[in-house]
């Protein structure tokens, strides 16, 4: 069984920063794209980034810069380090894993559509 377990989110003041944690079972972790989608109150789901099994990442305009997307294939596990937080990276963020084996492109890795298994999630809060 595939899963997903999201964590590390909290409430913090904008211009904080906060690590989160996804830790996997149940795949081959080293050989998948892992990523980071959000979903703000009221809102779609968004794309922040995606890692690919070598460890290159990927981020959204929104969060370039301040966001940093990492893994570690031995512990099994997905990191996103958010600095500079403003309020509207407010949101549930889930972490999730692509569809199938295999390259992807600076396109393809954005469409949320393509990741086929998504953790519980984890609430981030920005607020003065």
């Amino acid at each position: 069984e595939v899963r997903l377990v999201a964590s590390g989110g909290g409430l913090v003041q904008p211009g904080g920063s906060l690590r989160l944690s996804c830790a996997t079972s149940g795949f081959t972790f080293s050989i998948y794209v892992l990523g980071w989608i959000r979903q703000a109150p009221g809102k779609g789901f968004e794309w922040v980034s995606g890692v690919t099994s070598g460890g290159s990442p990927y981020y959204a305009d929104s969060v370039k810069g301040r966001f940093t997307a990492s893994r570690d294939n031995a512990k099994n596990t997905l990191y996103l380090q958010l600095n500079s937080l403003k309020t509207e990276d407010t949101a549930m963020y889930y972490c999730a894993k692509w569809r199938t084996v295999g390259p992807v492109s600076g396109s393809t890795v954005k469409e949320v559509t393509n990741y086929d298994s998504w953790g519980q999630g984890t609430q981030v809060t920005v607020s003065p």
